[in-house]
């Protein structure tokens, strides 16, 4: 018998999971996704043009909340549960929810979900989103370019829009965010690669995608999202962890799955967390993984005018997932601006508007800062006017782009940058040497 399925996701490992295990797999029916966490990516359709033969009217996508309503009208046998970087407690309550309701609950792991490429896979994944994924990884496309191989970044999905369109993209240069409509979460993770002369790869049918990047280059870099596990087999598997957040190594979904199956360990941000706290997570981490390779880094500041900082009241914005998704009160912004002398930080909270106030009240353990929150059209004019409505005298934004390319910020801006910087021996270089060296 034919087998009815629902996906739990938010817009990324859910559709990933169904491309390459349920769809045209006849054992299966996949009668709905439900979408979380994502703003406005329910009421719509995984799209016929994708879904493949078995679902020619598409497959459509309901709120999180319809769950048991759904399993029970459509005599659900199983749910997947397919989205990340939530506590295990609350994935055990999920499954309690689906098995009263009468479905079988699953994880998917690895040998049904990953794809293996005819190319070399450098992996960058994280326990926690805001571990300091995206400085690793392109600290690794700079090592892996200066060793002569052609590198591509193939960023963890974040289809928000036209799911058709948005099948296959490509991204050489800033015109293509444009073409391609992209939002100001995808642009912070995009734009610093093309900064650094990389082609970017995303989209939703990511076999699709790597077949496509495997014609340009000679090494494939997963960059990954949250604190999900790689959507392909990788030859080289870094994990990035944050002593700001330590135990969360263990204590997340499906965080702890890249801790058990890393090669190298990153703790990020050394230089800013306590040093019992450093010890903490390396330890939690060798307990579980011993044979890993650990390396500290440090993510340094740099600001253009430090001095324009000391003394003013100053909005802080911040990499929005890392305050939502991620749970952190604060950021690199934050702390620029007590490093820099800042007279205040002022709390945007008052001042927030729209879909930015609704933010808030959803993650409520937001600090004073301002996520970059971008998803549309309206959350993006929310934020503006978010911006220009504060009563201070500087903005400090510490998202990777230039948030004045999209919107128009009417008060004077010092922006925030970070890099990866390994402290002490092995680094990222002599470990990719090493397993990439060309004979």
């Amino acid at each position: 018998m034919t087998t009815k399925v629902i996906i739990m996701g938010a817009a990324g490992r859910d559709f990933h999971n169904f491309n390459v295990y349920f769809r045209n797999n006849s054992d299966y029916e996949v009668v709905a996704f439900t979408a979380t966490q994502i703003p406005n990516i329910e009421g719509r359709k995984y799209p016929a043009e994708l879904a493949g033969v078995q679902y020619p009217k598409g497959i459509p996508i309901y709120p999180e909340s319809d769950l048991e309503r759904l399993i029970k009208e459509h005599e659900v046998g199983q749910v997947i549960f397919a989205y990340s970087d939530v506590p295990h407690e609350y994935v055990m309550h999920q499954a309690s929810k689906v098995m009263a309701a009468g479905a079988d609950f699953r994880l998917m792991g690895m040998k049904n979900t990953q794809i293996k490429s005819t190319r070399p896979v450098v992996s960058v994944c994280a326990v926690r989103t805001g571990s300091g994924k995206s400085q690793t990884t392109r600290r690794v496309s700079l090592i892996l370019r200066s060793m002569g191989y052609r590198v591509a970044a193939i960023r963890h999905p974040m289809p928000y829009g036209d799911l058709v369109k948005q099948s296959v993209q490509r991204f050489a240069d800033y015109s293509d965010l444009d073409k391609h409509e992209c939002t100001i979460e995808e642009r912070e993770e995009y734009e610093p690669h093309l900064d650094n002369g990389v082609l970017v790869f995303a989209g939703v049918d990511y076999e699709a995608i790597l077949r496509q990047a495997e014609k340009e280059v000679d090494v494939v870099l997963w960059d990954g999202g949250n604190n999900d596990f790689s959507f392909y087999t990788p030859d080289l598997a870094i994990v990035v962890a944050d002593p700001h957040r330590p135990g969360h190594e263990m204590r997340y979904h499906p965080g702890e799955t890249n801790v058990r199956s890393a090669d190298v360990f990153v703790i990020n941000k050394v230089d800013t967390a306590a040093p019992e706290n450093v010890i903490a997570v390396r330890e939690s981490l060798h307990a579980v993984n011993p044979k890993a390779v650990v390396i500290e880094a440090a993510s340094p500041l740099f600001v253009d005018d430090p001095g324009a900082i000391r003394g003013k009241r100053v909005l802080v914005i911040e990499d929005g997932p890392t305050l939502t998704h991620g749970e952190m009160a604060y950021g690199a912004g934050w702390v620029a601006a007590r490093r820099f002398g800042a007279a205040e930080i002022v709390d945007p909270r008052p001042f927030a508007v729209g879909s930015i106030a609704e933010t808030y009240k959803k993650y409520p353990t937001t600090g004073a800062v301002l996520p970059a929150m971008g998803y549309g059209d309206e959350m993006t004019r929310d934020l503006e006017k978010t911006i220009n409505k504060s009563d201070v005298d500087l903005v400090i934004s510490a998202t990777p782009i230039d948030l004045n390319r999209i919107i128009k910020i009417k008060k004077p801006m010092q922006r925030v940058r970070y890099e990866l910087q390994e402290i002490g021996r092995p680094t990222l270089e002599d470990i990719l040497w090493e397993k990439f060296k060309k004979e």
